[in-house]
């Protein structure tokens, strides 16, 4: 009997740390993050964007910082890293601001199944902003 508790408890824990993983529209609509896991951390890349092309070829990463990357495609672009699961949100992960070529700390938190709290920040979290994603059925 104990087994099976211990089971349904660790079933219900893996499915509340992968309750992110899936596809979210960005709050101004433009574009799609899918969130996947890779080992025990979660990321997201842009798998959707409303305008993919500038000018006819694909938009690419030209306000990053580092000139080797800039002409890499926003397409596929992994813009959250290694975010880690800690009682009830995601934290100690980056959110990449292509339009801006800037990266800021960035903490998860699901507000319902759909809604996505997405809080990118410098230095500590209370400076900073959240925006909303919500997810893609």
């Amino acid at each position: 009997m104990l087994l099976f508790v211990v089971a349904i408890t660790y079933n219900a824990l893996a499915q509340s740390k992968d309750a992110i993983l899936g596809k979210w529209l960005n709050p101004s609509g433009e574009g799609q993050i899918e969130i996947y896991k890779k080992g025990d951390k979660y990321f997201g890349k842009l798998v959707w964007l409303k305008e993919p092309n500038l000018n006819g070829k694909p938009k690419i990463d030209s306000k990053n910082p580092e000139a080797s990357l800039q002409n890499r495609p926003l397409w596929g672009l992994e813009i959250l890293k290694n975010f880690v699961y800690d009682e009830g949100k995601w934290t100690d992960g980056t959110i990449y601001d292509p339009k801006s070529g800037k990266t800021y700390s960035c903490n998860l938190t699901l507000k319902s199944n759909d809604i996505l709290n997405v809080r990118g920040y410098v230095g500590i979290s209370l400076l900073g902003r959240t925006e909303i994603f919500r997810r893609i059925k």
